[in-house]
């Protein structure tokens, strides 16, 4: 992709100028030498990148991280390789990362789609998942949203035999055309009987935006799609 397209991409996020607290600011600088990726020429060595080789997991948006910490908590046999744009965000991650002593988790602070196309090698993942992305709820900003059939088709090849695409939201609207695009890709199997939604999965902790959407009366949707 040339330079001028790049610029002309339409972006599925806005970098809000939203407070970074001093200790976030300090995390930053301290310990994102320590777990921060820098995207390069060559994708990234995931087998080099972790103490211990083990299947890797891929979050993209993971918010201030306390989701995500909790589930590599929760799973040490697997290692995760998060992806936040937003500078608070990542600098709570990594405060995160430090107090647990995690070791298998690093993270990238970048777009995206920069980082599928550029940093990640074929068949090197187990689970890419999105939970809760910004759904972009007036019409005229759909076309800002992440989950679409170009994005579904950048991940396919980056996933292993029988790897899956988690993804789970509180917009229904949303929920339905992650259920259309999901169910049109090439190669990829539902995971739920009905062809539908899977209930609520344990796997998946509890977050910010899923507890804001519920105090607000919206339901849930979440997706299981796995690679044939």
């Amino acid at each position: 992709m040339t330079e001028q397209a790049q610029e002309h991409r339409i972006k599925s996020y806005v970098i809000r100028q939203g407070r970074i607290t001093d200790s976030q600011l300090a995390a930053l600088e301290t310990l994102g030498p320590k777990y921060l990726l820098e995207l390069g020429a060559e994708p990234f060595d995931l087998e080099a990148l972790f103490p211990h080789s083990a299947p890797v997991v891929l979050e993209i948006g993971f918010g201030m991280g306390k989701s995500f910490i909790e589930m590599a908590l929760n799973n040490p046999e697997s290692n995760f390789l998060g992806i936040e744009v937003h500078p608070p965000g990542v600098g709570a991650c990594l405060k995160l990362i430090e107090s647990h002593q995690l070791t298998n988790v690093k993270l990238i602070r970048c777009d995206a789609i920069e980082v599928l196309k550029q940093g990640i090698m074929p068949e090197s993942l187990q689970v890419v998942q999105v939970f809760f992305p910004d759904p972009w709820p007036k019409k005229r900003h759909h076309k800002r949203r992440l989950i679409n059939p170009e994005f579904i088709s950048l991940i396919y090849p980056l996933l292993k035999q029988g790897g899956h695409v988690r993804l789970a939201t509180d917009w229904e609207e949303y929920a339905q055309q992650m259920l259309e695009v999901m169910s049109q890709a090439q190669g990829f199997a539902n995971t739920a009987a009905d062809g539908g939604f899977i209930p609520r999965p344990d796997w998946r902790p509890l977050t910010k935006f899923e507890t804001r959407g519920t105090t607000l009366g919206h339901g849930i949707w979440d997706l299981d799609f796995v690679k044939q």
